[in-house]
């Protein structure tokens, strides 16, 4: 079964066997590993671009650059990113750039993460999480 993917170095959507998800699975238009997936930097329409592309689940990190936690937790969040290729695809949208997408998706406290499916919320947490918690909570909702 094949499974779209939005390339996290070129954003060009590509299509993936589900049985290579393990195997190094190159973009064919920018040649860049997908398992290579470090969280991307986003925006309200980079994540509405991912939730109509790609088949994944799109965990997605609201952060602040004065929020302690949120830099503390940022290496975590990138290193459950690349411990998850082809798993989840992770986003990073800076909620005082993104301040109307935060009230709509009702961001109250940061760091919030959420994770969408078929373009639609199906789990948050907010708080600092290590990366192993992070890779368990989205095992559980996936």
């Amino acid at each position: 079964m094949n499974v779209s993917v939005v390339c996290p170095h070129c954003m060009e959507v590509g299509s993936v066997k589900q049985e290579e998800f393990t195997v190094s699975k190159m973009c064919t238009k920018c040649g860049d590993s997908f398992l290579d997936a470090k969280p991307l930097t986003a925006n309200a329409v980079i994540l509405e671009y991912f939730m109509q592309n790609s088949d994944l689940p799109i965990v997605v990190d609201f952060w602040a650059p004065w929020c302690g936690p949120c830099i503390s937790m940022a290496p975590h969040f990138e290193k459950a990113a690349l411990a998850m290729p082809l798993e989840a695809q992770f986003l990073k949208i800076n909620n005082d750039n993104e301040q109307t997408l935060g009230s709509k998706l009702l961001i109250v406290n940061i760091p919030a993460v959420l994770m969408f499916k078929e373009g639609k919320e199906i789990a948050r947490f907010t708080g600092m999480r290590s990366s192993k918690q992070i890779q368990k909570w989205v095992r559980e909702n996936i």
